[in-house]
């Protein structure tokens, strides 16, 4: 009726503007099983246009396929989306040449992007399970081996999947429950948030974070249900106190003895997404976990070439760019490293309501700041206005 050659991806994009160009814009999520386990399959978009959305996607993601368009070959964009995959810590890929009826099922031209591409991940730290080469709209290699490819030896995508490991619960990090809010219940005042990393158990001496208050957990709370004896990373509980303490949103529960960092800067490594550039000097929302601070650009220590992975000095950073820089808070603030919880090391930035950045926190160079809130300066001096 469209007057157009069927497309197995008019199933998965919604919108009429992706149908009528051919493009996906924004995520889908499509459930489907294998006979070993069940999957979320997140089709996410590719264009540099849609990259907000593509990254939305990702970011959920326990493992990625990264898809490339045989006859086009490594572009850009390529070695954009697996730069990516590297930032939100994706270490589960499986490279799929697509289109392989388009170049006659060439296998020297799959092998030419097959090296290309590993080379450029490889640089990354990013070692593929698979490279498969297919053809979607056919279904070669997809559930069945295809008679079109006698010469590979590997995976269908399907059999390839089942080699990814789900990912592993965090209950081994330290513990760390980042507080959603406070609510009251009869005589009881009941923390509520959800455990990104490690185990919590009533008795659980805690602290919290930048406040630095210490209390005995005495309850877990669950939504209209009985109390648990403990609760792991994923868990969303309510925790009661032995004592009564300021709470607020925020703020992160953890055990004394394995604590995060208090400091107000820090180094990270982020992508920017609109057309405005990010300068030194800007001034941006921070959203890390459930806080919500102000910060303020400090310095851009390096702009990376996504495409070359060469890294130099700027004054900026462009759009769909990559950068190290340091960010300053206003106070302090709860932080870890992305290497020691990635659960708690990943934040974004908003600009009027909106993503304009996001990436990974690092402390390298920078120290714990909670042992010195207590020390004093002796050279400021208080003044009446």
């Amino acid at each position: 009726r469209r007057g157009m050659p069927f497309e197995w991806a008019f199933l998965t994009d919604a919108l009429q503007g992706e149908r009528d160009q051919g493009v996906t814009i924004d995520t889908s999520h499509v459930w489907f099983k294998t006979d070993k386990r069940d999957y979320v399959l997140i089709d996410a978009p590719g264009h540099k246009e849609f990259l907000r959305n593509m990254v939305t996607g990702a970011a959920q993601a326990d493992a990625a396929l990264l898809l490339i368009d045989a006859a086009e070959g490594v572009r850009e964009q390529s070695r954009r989306h697996g730069y990516l995959l590297h930032l939100l810590g994706i270490s589960q890929v499986i490279v799929v040449i697509n289109k392989i009826d388009r170049v006659g099922h060439d296998r020297e031209r799959i092998a030419e992007i097959e090296t290309d591409y590993t080379r450029y991940l490889s640089e990354l730290g990013v070692i593929p399970r698979f490279v498969i080469p297919i053809s979607a709209r056919d279904g070669d290699n997809v559930v069945e081996r295809s008679r079109h490819t006698p010469w590979y030896g590997g995976p269908t995508i399907v059999e390839a999947l089942d080699h990814f490991e789900p990912a592993a619960a965090p209950p081994d990090l330290p513990l760390r429950l980042p507080v959603q809010d406070v609510y009251k219940f009869d005589d009881r005042r009941i923390i509520a948030g959800r455990i990104e990393a490690g185990i919590l158990r009533p008795g659980d001496e805690v602290l919290f974070s930048p406040s630095n208050n210490t209390a005995r957990v005495e309850t877990l709370e669950a939504w209209n249900g009985p109390s648990p004896i403990e609760a792991t990373a994923g868990d969303a509980v309510g925790v009661t106190l032995d004592e009564q303490l300021f709470v607020e949103r925020g703020d992160v529960i953890s055990h004394i003895e394995r604590a995060p960092i208090e400091s107000d800067v820090f180094r990270a490594r982020l992508f920017w997404l609109p057309r405005d550039p990010m300068e030194v000097g800007d001034r941006y929302t921070l959203k890390l976990h459930t806080a919500e601070v102000p910060v303020i650009v400090q310095s851009i220590e390096k702009v990376i070439d996504a495409t070359s992975l060469d890294a130099g000095s700027g004054a900026t950073v462009p759009q769909n760019g990559v950068a190290e820089v340091v960010l300053r808070i206003d106070r302090l603030l709860a932080l870890d490293s992305y290497i020691t919880c990635p659960m708690t090391g990943r934040f974004v930035l908003v600009n009027d309501y909106r993503i304009v950045g996001g990436g990974n926190l690092s402390m390298e160079g920078y120290p714990d700041q909670r042992a010195m809130v207590s020390v004093k300066a002796t050279n400021i001096t208080a003044v009446d206005h």
